[in-house]
This record gives structure tokens, sequence and C-alpha cells, in this order.
């Protein structure tokens, strides 16, 4: 997960924090921890706190391993590359702007991971109206779409036009402020704060909850 409020999950809001002084994402845990990576210089754009990623992965550490893994509204990767090296197989970015996805090619050919990572830069919510036909169903998916633009229910009802494994993890983030309503077959698992947006984990069931 990456920060840029803006036209993909990287979107610029009041208050939100600044991009990091050294303009680079850490990875940090599995194969590439420690790994430093080159954040582009684009306004708003920054990865996702440390903290956040080390609570949603510790929560993740069974279900990483071998994930087919969906980063919509990518911006630098943060989430899907760390899924990456954490274990995952193969790992879709969905990235709108251009210039931010060719910077996220050229990381994975960094971390020498080209071959279990795919960027598209398209739009993600045509992307899953269009049906997931080609791909695989996803195991593991990253949502984070921009602020205040009403995404986020479109994009979790269309996730369950076929684009869902069952027994999926879904991983949303909004503003704090928002009460998202998701699929009634998605169980809430654990959420995370951190400041102005509030990041919830669920599990994908077979069947609604009783």
């Amino acid at each position: 997960m990456t920060r840029r409020r803006s036209s993909s999950r990287q979107r610029s809001r009041p208050g939100a924090r600044s991009p990091q002084r050294d303009g680079r994402l850490r990875i940090i845990g599995g194969e590439y921890r420690r790994r430093l990576l080159p954040v582009l210089d684009s306004p708003g754009l920054r990865p996702t706190p440390d903290r956040v990623r080390e609570t949603l992965f510790n929560w993740l550490v069974a279900a990483t391993p071998g994930a087919r893994v969906l980063d919509l509204f990518a911006g630098t990767g943060a989430l899907g590359l760390e899924a990456l090296s954490r274990g995952a197989d193969t790992a879709l970015f969905i990235e709108r702007d251009g210039q931010v996805a060719r910077a996220l090619v050229d990381n994975l050919h960094t971390l020498g991971t080209a071959e279990r990572g795919q960027v598209l830069s398209v739009d993600a919510l045509a992307l899953l109206a269009a049906g997931p036909a080609g791909f695989a169903p996803f195991t593991l998916v990253f949502l984070d779409p921009p602020f205040r633009q009403g995404l986020a229910e479109p994009c979790c009802e269309r996730l369950e036009q076929g684009w869902l494994a069952a027994g999926a993890w879904i991983y949303v983030e909004t503003e704090t402020a928002l009460d998202v309503r998701v699929p009634v077959n998605w169980s809430l698992h654990r959420e995370v704060r951190a400041g102005d947006s509030t990041g919830r984990l669920y599990r994908r069931l077979a069947r609604p909850a009783e």
C-alpha cells in the first residue's frame, strides 16, 4: 500500500503525512528485507508507514506464502512488493498513472522479481468491471482507493464478480469517517487506524456469517 491521495491509491488529502525524507521505500520483511527502493518524486506519493505494514502482515503471516495478490490503486506497490518478499507466488499491480507504473516496473526488476509481478497501467474500477478473464482468482487483495471519490464500495462489489478465490483475504483502507458496506459474505477480521485512515482486513466466506 502506498499513499498518494490523487488518481490512484496514493491521493492527496488535508493533513496527509508528507513523503519519506529520503524518498525511498523500505521492504520490512521476508526475502528482500531491508532493501531500499526509490520512490518517484511525485506530490503525495509515499509508502504506507512501516508500522501499518508490519501489523497487516503479522495478521497475514499464514496467508501470504503462495498467495496470488491483486494490488489495486498500487502507487509504489508497497503492499504488493512486501507480499512478494514474504513468499507470495504472484502479484498484479494496478496503477493508472503511467509514470508511477513505470517506476514500479523498475523496482520489480531491481528486486529481481519481475517474473512474479505484473503491472497494468489502467483504471482499477474499469478493469474490475471488465471481469477477470485471463486471471486466476486472487487469494489476497489490497484495496486503498482515492479518498472521497466513492470508489471503495463499487470496487468491493465488483471483486465479487469472479475476481476472488474461496477464502480470499481483502484489505480495504479508507478515510476513517467512511462506513463502507462490503459484500455480506466478507467477515471483518481485524482493523487498524493510522492518522485519518482506517484499514480493515476481511475474510471471504462461502456464505454470509450467521
